[in-house]
């Protein structure tokens, strides 16, 4: 089977004829994972902190130092979150943080030690390319000599927040302060070099065009031919609420599951899609295994960032598999 091309691509973001992009991504999923099964995980997402410099438009969770509601984690606060979630049956947290301007290195670095410390079973999922290329700028630190030192203090896999749109035009208007589209992909190169593994994802619907989101997949799937570090894929829409951008239109569900869709026929080297449930709800996260995904992403114990955009979807893990029984699939824990 050829190649989608970046043309083709962009006719099928065109394209109203949702069932047959559904039936086209479905095929490739069957062939991907053949069987009925689906998977989904526990794991719960833990934001150290919500201090940042960066101000992207499109946040509503990040504060200044001053703020009455900004925080740092402490050690018992985050244990207590952690043990939480290994009682729930988790073996796996989302680490990822704000980009604080006063946190020394070792911070982060004690951060990741006292958590192996406790919960050694529990695998690290943390600190985004984003949060990466800022730690190299602010302790004057190469990424590998960053991502060397985070790993050897416990971290075990990098997840792919802070991609939003790999394409400059839209991140200097929507989130100047933050790395490049170039930065991004280098700190993700430099990873899955040095042995790591890592996820891709793209936040849409928000100040991009479609040819943009056409190169951001063109950009993903160039780097996992050049490095396979990528195992997953994981594209979410843009929350509007509490929000600089609250003005534009949310993107509903139909173009949710076309891009999804379109996301699993582009990207033949990446092995998982991933629906987001926690933009879409439980209902379309659940469809969306059949509009190419083949994971349901996690119960999210805790989910703080998109809640403060104002939608905040909770489900249990008894719930989780009947939504993915009722979509026509087997449930597995991954």
């Amino acid at each position: 089977m050829s190649r989608l091309s970046a043309a083709e691509t962009l006719e099928r973001l065109h394209s109203d004829d949702l069932p047959a992009l559904g039936a086209e991504a479905n095929a490739v999923t069957q062939r991907l994972h053949p069987g009925n099964v689906r998977t989904y995980n526990v794991e719960r997402n833990i934001n150290y902190t919500n201090i940042c410099i960066s101000r992207c438009k499109f946040c509503a969770f990040c504060r200044n130092e001053y703020e009455p509601d900004a925080y740092v984690l402490d050690e018992e606060t985050l244990l207590a979150k952690i043990e939480e979630t290994v009682q729930l049956g988790g073996r796996q947290i989302l680490l990822q943080g704000g980009l604080h301007p006063a946190l020394p290195f070792v911070w982060y670095e004690n951060l990741l030690r006292t958590i192996k410390k406790h919960y050694p079973e529990v695998n690290i999922h943390g600190f985004s390319p984003t949060e990466i290329a800022y730690f190299a700028e602010q302790f004057d630190l190469s990424e590998q000599a960053v991502l060397e030192r985070l790993r050897e203090a416990g971290l075990g896999s990098l997840p792919g927040g802070g991609a939003e749109i790999l394409v400059d035009r839209v991140r200097q208007r929507v989130s100047p302060k933050k790395a490049s589209a170039e930065r991004w992909l280098s700190v993700s190169r430099t990873w899955h070099r040095l042995g790591g593994r890592s996820s891709a994802t793209m936040m849409f619907g928000h100040l991009e065009t479609l040819e943009e989101r056409v190169e951001h997949l063109c950009r993903i799937r160039d780097l996992q031919d050049e490095t396979g570090g990528f195992t997953a894929f994981i594209p979410w829409t843009f929350q509007t609420g509490n929000t600089e951008l609250s003005y534009l239109p949310k993107v509903g569900a139909w173009e949710y599951l076309r891009f999804l869709a379109v996301s699993r026929l582009f990207l033949d080297n990446i092995p998982t899609v991933q629906s987001s449930w926690v933009t879409q709800g439980l209902q379309i996260g659940a469809l969306g295994l059949s509009f190419g995904a083949d994971d349901l992403g996690s119960i999210m114990i805790e989910e703080n960032v998109v809640a403060a955009a104002g939608t905040a979807f909770r489900s249990t893990e008894f719930a989780f598999c009947e939504a993915i029984r009722s979509a026509g699939y087997e449930p597995k824990r991954r």
